[in-house]
């Protein structure tokens, strides 16, 4: 292909990707292909020689797209959105036709120095303190593994990295039971091991983290020689939306000089509502923060803001800088690559320019205080239902909920079924948690083009759905 069959080929995929937008309440949320249907629709051997665009094309539209769950459909309620609002799109385009390597401020002057403005103008948006600095990471989970290192040098007196783990303290690391798995995950890697991990109970209609468990647990430990170095605190946390008390939280951490990380990676983008900022009261005293543009603000994945109070204790923790990674002459320049565990960088905050610029703040604003909202009125018609209870209160657009009819001895393997119906249905998608011990069904809102009216099909599928078992 030449540039001249780009620019064809260009025009034909932007028609057809709007096409695709435009028609996706016209097709099922979920992927409704059996494992292994893809595959063995794919040739086993690569080919030799290269083949037309018209050939390649047709056997994605006919071979791949039928396997591929709609993320951006308006009535996907499953897990947590992905969303990719149409400037953002373009903005990824930009990114993807220029392909820039962004890991130091030479290689591309304009991706480091845009990224400090827009990781600013989302601090203000959120409301943080000044003192703040951000950067952009691919995820939240790298975030973490950042915080997790982090916490595990500044704990050491930055000796983990020199003389390995072996040889120093056993460390540990605080959370409660609701944070994400990504913890886990960044505590393997970080080789500080799973029995290191403490997992203290959440408490209340919130699910916080039990404080009075924390601080006693944090005692037992330094009375046992071990060595506390930091707590994870939960914003909005996965299952059911499990938000800690973070103003308790983190002067529990002070007192006892502990790094503190929270994260907020779905629900932080609510925080650019003020009324919401309650869920995270006391965040200015965190050490980082992060929270994914790439959910529910409408920036395409990969995205994560990551702040921190104190930015030279990640350079601290990540940065090697050999003579050709060095910038000469140039003084006081940010090289981002020192601030997050992979050396290269894509150019992520063009699309978060992109957003903000076309959508402004009030815009983005709207667009989450409504998904709260049907959100909210969801809940209120299932609990209105005799056959349906809530199991979790609305945190923001997320909530959790059971089919729960008399007289039925096995409600998880009702809801499992009521799941199942639902999913293959195609009209809306769902997916399940565990809550107390019992099997149910998720609810969030936050697709970045769904309405009022997608929610109020999401009841009359669920109710309609739930009579049929019955009958």
């Amino acid at each position: 292909m030449n540039w001249t069959d780009f620019r064809n080929w260009a025009h034909k995929i932007a028609d057809w990707g709007t096409d695709y937008r435009l028609s996706l309440r016209d097709r099922p949320v979920r992927a409704s292909t059996s494992p292994g249907d893809i595959l063995n629709a794919l040739p086993e051997a690569p080919p030799e020689t290269g083949e037309p665009m018209e050939r390649i094309f047709a056997d994605f539209d006919q071979n791949i797209m039928p396997g591929m769950t709609h993320w951006q459909h308006p009535r996907f309620f499953a897990y947590f959105p992905s969303n990719a609002a149409p400037p953002a799109v373009l903005a990824e385009q930009l990114v993807a036709v220029i392909s820039a390597q962004c890991m130091l401020w030479q290689t591309s002057p304009a991706a480091t120095e845009l990224e400090t403005r827009v990781l600013d103008w989302l601090r203000q948006a959120l409301g943080l303190p000044k003192h703040f600095t951000g950067v952009i990471q691919d995820s939240a989970s790298s975030a973490t593994l950042a915080a997790v290192l982090t916490m595990r040098e500044k704990a050491l007196n930055w000796q983990g990295n020199v003389k390995g783990l072996a040889a120093l303290s056993t460390i540990r690391i605080y959370c409660s039971s609701e944070v994400h798995t990504s913890i886990d995950r960044a505590i393997w890697i970080a080789g500080i091991g799973s029995d290191n991990l403490v997992k203290i109970p959440s408490v209340g209609e919130n699910r916080s983290i039990d404080v009075d468990a924390l601080k006693a647990a944090i005692k037992k430990d330094r009375a046992s020689g071990l060595l506390p170095a930091g707590i994870i605190a939960c914003v909005g946390g996965t299952s059911i939306g499990g938000t800690d008390n973070i103003e308790d939280v983190i002067a529990l951490a002070k007192a006892e000089n502990l790094y503190t990380h929270v994260d907020a990676a779905w629900a932080g983008s609510a925080m650019i509502c003020p009324e919401f900022r309650h869920l995270w009261k006391g965040v200015e005293g965190a050490d980082s923060i992060v929270f994914n543009p790439h959910k529910w603000l409408g920036v395409p994945f990969d995205c994560a803001a990551h702040y921190l109070a104190k930015p030279d204790e990640l350079v601290s923790t990540l940065a090697i800088r050999p003579e050709f990674l060095k910038t000469h002459g140039r003084d006081g320049v940010i090289n981002y690559s020192e601030m997050s565990v992979p050396l290269g960088r894509r150019f992520r905050a063009l699309k978060l320019w992109f957003l903000i610029r076309a959508y402004g703040l009030e815009g983005l604003r709207s667009m989450i205080r409504n998904h709260v909202k049907w959100s909210g009125q969801l809940a209120e018609k299932l609990v209105a239902h005799p056959d349906f209870e809530l199991t979790s209160k609305p945190m923001l657009s997320l909530f959790s909920f059971r089919y729960a009819p008399k007289g039925v001895a096995d409600l998880d393997a009702l809801n499992l079924q009521l799941l199942s119906n639902i999913n293959d249905d195609g009209r809306i998608y769902l997916t399940q948690t565990n809550v107390d011990g019992n099997y149910v069904i998720r609810f969030q809102a936050g697709q970045f083009e769904m309405n009022e009216a997608d929610a109020i099909l999401a009841y009359e599928v669920i109710v309609e759905l739930a009579g049929n078992l019955a009958r």
